[in-house]
């Protein structure tokens, strides 16, 4: 045994000396920009990339993200290269065929980011003409999606486009298009945002109070930090302040295989990279430890891995997030191919760029990420989002090398009945929901339907929020259940809840007491859990077992006629990383429904 050990240590101290530092991974994404200049460059509006005419895409940020990611070829390309006289025609050409196109928020800042690295590589002026610039000077205005007297956002854009905004007026004032006020006024706005409805917890809510928390209320004090050092501002006390509680979080939501965010919209590859910006501004912000740098920096190069590995497919010189049993939100459905692509490629750029300046370039990574974030990172935790009339926080509960992390929000209007923003501790492969899934397949929710067609789920309105850390349980109650099928959620006090969850090492049991205000008819009252488990058999009272997966045991009670199928590629059961292959389902009713009914399930997991 001795010899082994030594044998196996031999092997570990060989894989990181081998190790690619972060660098080298990203130096492998030059090509694919490359690909994706040449493509442009030749076959401008014909151009297609995984069977999308990619500029035909009605992507509203593309315009911006053509223009960053071929600035990085040109920024790539040496000075004496003979190829960089026609790349920078090119780069002319392509934006000239966009600049009618819609451009918004998001859009804007790509291209201004652009704009600006090319002026500070002197490159500005040989790639754009004096005319185009100033038409892009009117175009790329943060004032064309925020009211400029009153800073209220215009539609219905969520509060992160603050951020959006004041990201604008830094890259315009950089350009020497308009003075300092207008980004001084919208970070105040920003941080105004903060204080209201985050109170001390200092993490952004989505909404104007509703309670919609997600990977965004945790990035976006990084992006806002970013922001301050693209444009060359200094980031005060209070940012780093927020931007530590972000990294503290990110901290006990990683793992060792690169995963990030598992939770809300816009997750898969951005749930992996929102947390390599997180990490990388940190560090070069110096609100990280020494010891801390060396462990972010090494699930960077790991989630960059797992991007070049997973996410990234060489067959289509494409990044895969709808193919193969893959799905996304609508939001970023695969007809905004080319911009995700980019996108993606330049959030790893920017965060190997950072930590460059942290001290780390070209350098392998530390080999015991696992280790130290199951010796350092805490076993069960909560922090909070917001307290008042409804809590809102996030329970994580490390177990098995992986993070299940308990969403306690309001998916608010839109998200409220969406599967992503339910009230479950998501782990890859463990619990996860559908994106864009809407109420018609709840994960591991009761869901009652009532004589009178309204079904209701126990989703939106969290209070008495306990959490005990030392017996590893969470209990809340909700005064209502959530009326579904609306935009927005719906309070319906004919039946209240009492929910406790219990975690242990492998298990994780949740318990809900439904109690009716008077006697009612239930049509119907359902359970269903879909899992990437195969070979889900039904073994009689509530009992299921799978062959094959992380979940290898299940338990419900409180509900007979349960069965379990498997699925093949069912477009309805398909999320982030891949489809799901088994469903257990559970159901009751019609009854008459007039005492307190408790129904109870356990997972047990690898």
């Amino acid at each position: 045994m001795p010899l082994i050990r030594a044998l196996l240590l031999l092997l570990c101290l060989g894989a990181a000396q081998a190790a690619p530092s972060l660098d080298a991974l990203v130096g492998q994404l030059k090509p694919q920009l490359a690909f994706y200049f040449d493509g442009l460059a030749q076959q401008g509006r014909s151009y297609q990339l995984d069977g999308v005419r990619a500029l035909r895409s009605s992507d509203k940020f593309l315009p911006g993200k053509v223009a960053l990611g071929m600035a990085y070829v040109l920024l790539d390309t040496p000075a004496n290269d003979a190829r960089l006289p026609e790349r920078l025609s090119a780069y002319r050409r392509v934006t000239e065929l966009q600049i009618a196109d819609d451009n918004d928020t998001w859009g804007m800042y790509y291209q201004l980011l652009a704009l600006d690295k090319l002026r500070r590589a002197g490159l500005l002026e040989r790639a754009l003409d004096a005319p185009l610039l100033e038409r892009l000077r009117k175009k790329l205005d943060w004032r064309h999606f925020v009211r400029e007297q009153e800073l209220t956002l215009i539609g219905t854009l969520p509060a992160n486009y603050y951020g959006v905004a004041f990201s604008v007026a830094r890259l315009r004032l950089q350009l020497g298009w308009e003075d300092a006020s207008g980004g001084e006024r919208l970070l105040a706005k920003t941080m105004e945002h903060y204080r209201r409805y985050s109170g001390s917890y200092g993490f952004s809510d989505e909404t104007d109070g509703e309670g919609r928390f997600d990977r965004y209320s945790i990035l976006l004090i990084a992006e806002i930090c970013s922001r301050f050092v693209e444009t060359d501002l200094p980031v005060t006390d209070e940012l780093k302040g927020l931007l530590r509680r972000a990294a503290t979080v990110a901290f006990k939501l990683i793992n060792a295989e690169g995963d990030g965010f598992q939770f809300g919209r816009s997750i898969g590859a951005y749930g992996d990279t929102a947390m390599q910006e997180i990490f990388a501004i940190a560090a070069h912000l110096g609100v990280l430890s020494e010891d801390e740098k060396r462990y972010a920096y090494a699930f960077a190069v790991r989630s960059v891995q797992k991007y070049l590995g997973f996410w990234y497919d060489t067959r289509t010189g494409s990044v895969n997030l709808w193919d193969g049993g893959r799905r996304t939100d609508a939001y970023r459905g695969k007809h905004r191919v080319l911009g995700e692509n980019l996108s993606l490629i330049h959030q790893m750029r920017a965060t190997a760029s950072l930590w460059q300046r942290a001290g780390f370039a070209n350098q392998a990574p530390v080999a015991d990420l696992a280790s130290w974030l199951k010796r350092t990172q805490p076993r069960f935790s909560v922090d909070w989002f917001a307290r008042g009339d409804y809590d809102r926080a996030l329970v994580t509960w490390r177990d098995a090398g992986q993070a299940f992390a308990l969403l306690l929000v309001n998916g608010g209007a839109t998200q409220h009945d969406n599967a992503p923003y339910y009230p479950l501790p998501f782990s890859k492969q463990r619990i996860e929901g559908v994106p864009d899934s809407g109420a018609g397949h709840p994960q591991l929710l009761p869901s009652f339907v009532l004589s009178d067609g309204t079904q209701l789920l126990p989703t939106s309105f969290i209070q008495d929020l306990r959490v005990d850390e030392a017996t590893r349980q969470v209990s809340f109650r909700l005064p209502g259940l959530n009326r579904v099928g609306e935009r927005a959620p719906v309070l319906d006090a004919r039946i209240r809840v009492q929910t406790r969850y219990q975690f242990a090492a492998g298990r994780i049991t949740r318990t809900d007491t439904f109690t009716p205000a008077e006697p009612m008819q239930v049509r119907s009252l359902s359970w269903q859990f879909q899992s990437f488990s195969r070979g889900a058999r039904a073994l009689g009272d509530g009992r299921f077992s799978f062959q094959q997966g992380a979940v290898h045991r299940a338990e419900l009670k409180g509900l007979a006629n349960c069965r379990a199928e498997a699925l093949s590629d069912d477009a309805r059961f398909q999320a982030a990383m891949g489809p799901m292959r088994s469903r257990l389902l559970c159901s009751t009713g019609p009854f008459l429904f007039d005492r307190p009914l408790t129904v109870s399930w356990t997972l047990h997991h690898r």
